[in-house]
């Protein structure tokens, strides 16, 4: 544990190449008979790193639709991290574990990103397929050493779909190999430092144990966004294109009737395709018109009368 707090302090003066030399000097090398193969993942499975997908973020807060509850709970979050040496002369420590929940397509994702780029750390993404094994006992070895590898540098932890990994113990449909899991969990939780921001996602809060929810010292719900605040969003996304929609962002937002941020997002990166592909022949508010019926056609939305479908209509 003192060799990992040494290597996150060098790796935070940007000392990486010593940070590096301790990270390998903490690798367990597998060792094979002579007369075996060499393992040529060995080293990745072992140190943990295989477990996670490192990103470097590049969406800042400013770029989201956040309930204005939800922005202030995150911009404390990031001035604790910022100003931990104050909490720190006063015997107290920064949070660091922050709960997202809410219905799929909402942003959950996107702010995980966005507090690694206001921290400036890197966006570690936890892959379930290199951690849950079927081996009996093998997960929580796995979780072990994937956290073992994520203390050595300050980082935010993303756990997309948390309830996949901390479900509720008393569960009778699962095996006793979950509460083996779960239980590992909590302990690396609760050693994890304070340097390492830990954000777990869910649309299934209902099916988390009691005990993990209770580790986590921020929770915030991602909510399905109101008509008005997507509408702000179309306005705001209309903005990049220098032609005319035909479509005030109220009216475009009420004939597209997206459910949540990632089919709006979806739709406007579908205009910048077609509009790319087209390279001129056709008007921009023909183009616009035409992925609006496209839209309600693959969605199976009803866009309204004759009115609501024209972007010429008063």
């Amino acid at each position: 544990m003192t060799a990992e707090a040494i290597a996150a302090d060098e790796r935070a003066k940007k000392h990486t190449g010593v940070a590096d030399r301790i990270a390998r000097a903490l690798t367990i090398t597998p060792k094979s008979a002579s007369n075996d193969r060499p393992v040529s993942n060995g080293t990745r499975l072992r140190d943990g790193s295989g477990s996670i997908q490192r990103r470097e973020p590049h969406r800042s807060m400013d770029q989201l639709f956040l309930d204005k509850g939800v922005r202030t709970a995150c911009q404390e979050l990031v001035e604790e991290q910022h100003r931990g040496d104050v909490l720190r002369a006063h015997g107290l420590e920064p949070r660091h574990r922050m709960l997202l929940t809410g219905p799929p397509g909402n942003g959950k994702t996107s702010l995980a990103e966005a507090l690694a780029y206001e921290l400036a750390l890197p966006l570690f993404i936890v892959r379930y397929d290199a951690i849950i094994t079927s081996y009996l006992g093998d997960t929580a070895t796995r979780l072990r050493r994937m956290f073992d590898f994520v203390r050595t540098e300050p980082c935010v932890l993303f756990f997309d779909e948390f309830d996949a990994i901390g479900k509720e113990r008393g569960d009778t449909h699962e095996t006793g190999e979950i509460k083996r899991v779960v239980t590992t969990l909590l302990m690396q939780l609760d050693d994890l430092p304070t340097y390492c921001v830990l954000v777990g996602a869910t649309n299934h809060p209902e099916l988390l144990d009691r005990a993990t929810w209770r580790r986590f010292e921020i929770k915030l719900e991602l909510a399905r966004p109101s008509d008005e605040v997507m509408t702000e969003y179309f306005a705001a996304r209309m903005k990049e294109f220098s032609d005319n929609f035909g479509y005030t962002a109220k009216r475009l937002r009420s004939a597209v009737a997206p459910l949540n941020y990632s089919e709006a997002e979806d739709f406007f990166m579908d205009i910048h395709r077609r509009l790319a592909l087209a390279q001129g022949n056709v008007t921009f508010r023909t183009l616009v018109k035409d992925r609006v019926k496209a839209w309600a056609m693959q969605h199976g939305r009803i866009i309204g009368d004759d009115r609501s479908a024209d972007p010429t209509a008063a």
